[in-house]
């Protein structure tokens, strides 16, 4: 080997070590976890409530307030016969299916309508009518409340279904109009063309061009529409005193205020029940087109 000739290699170079990265997974990881022990406290508060109404449809009074916290002794649905015969609960049932129903799929179809149009057509007017949309969105119920008992008694609908459907129709209407206008908006022009060149009049591009296009927005309105009308209270208190007509808020409110201190619980956690069942159904059925609804908002 020549003389003077250097053989050492020179010392590689190292990276100090990614610190930046591993304090922010940390972070990320403390963040995560505190958010889901928050989400499980916030799903432990609405699911044991309601794990416990369930429960105690199956018990008798006496039952429920000597154990409370414990299974039922006898599996039976006595209680559900007896609210859904005795006290009439199928009788509420059977109206507010009908009166929610039909103000569902009328106000859906008149909401779809009126929104695509404001959001694909100019005309003289457009925004007026939009923003006296969103000023209805702004109007407390209670204060159109003697007026509206006025109207439907000069047009002879007070304390009918037809009076309590048109009415939740007119309240719903402008929520619908909001909440569907983005979603027509940003769908594109060219499909609306190709529909026009393909001989598609106004009518069929609408209901089966544009409409479908807008699926996950008509389902996520369809559910909020269907939970505020459901759950509506004042409206049939006011509008609707006949006991015949009654809907399921209406019957629960007088099941519980005529048994007085003679309650049966039991039978009270079987209506209540019968009542949540058919909202926790149409949640599960339009799960999947709400979460889309919001994932699509989000992308845009």
């Amino acid at each position: 080997m020549t003389a003077g000739t250097d053989t050492s290699q020179p010392a590689a170079t190292q990276d100090p070590p990614p610190t930046g990265r591993k304090q922010k997974r940390t972070g990320d990881r403390s963040v995560a976890t505190v958010a889901h022990v928050i989400l499980g406290i916030w799903a432990a508060l609405v699911i044991v409530p309601l794990l416990w109404t369930l429960l105690s449809s199956f018990k008798t009074s006496s039952e429920i307030f000597s154990s409370p916290f414990t299974l039922p002794a006898h599996w039976s649905f006595d209680n559900y016969v007896s609210a859904w015969t005795s006290e009439g609960i199928g009788r509420y049932f059977v109206n507010t299916i009908v009166v929610v129903g039909t103000a569902l799929v009328l106000v859906m179809l008149l909401g779809s309508m009126c929104a695509y149009v404001l959001a694909r057509f100019a005309f003289p007017g457009n925004r007026l009518i939009y923003y006296m949309m969103l000023v209805g969105l702004t109007f407390p119920i209670f204060l159109a409340i003697v007026p509206l008992f006025f109207v439907l008694k000069g047009f002879g609908i007070l304390n009918t279904l037809p009076g309590l459907i048109i009415t939740y129709v007119a309240f719903a209407l402008p929520f619908t109009v909001f909440f569907l206008y983005p979603f027509f908006k940003v769908l594109p022009q060219d499909v609306s063309e190709a529909a026009e060149i393909d001989g598609a009049g106004e009518w069929r591009k609408f209901f089966q061009v544009m409409l479908p296009m807008a699926k996950p927005g008509i389902a996520s309105v369809a559910i909020f529409n269907f939970l505020g009308l459901w759950n509506q209270f004042l409206l049939p208190v006011a509008l609707n005193t006949k006991r015949e007509n009654y809907v399921l808020s209406q019957g629960m409110a007088a099941f519980a205020s005529r048994a007085g201190y003679n309650t049966d619980y039991g039978r009270l956690f079987a209506a209540v029940v019968i009542t949540i069942v058919p909202v926790l159904v149409v949640y599960i059925i339009f799960q999947r087109q709400l979460q889309g609804s919001v994932s699509q908002g989000a992308g845009k």
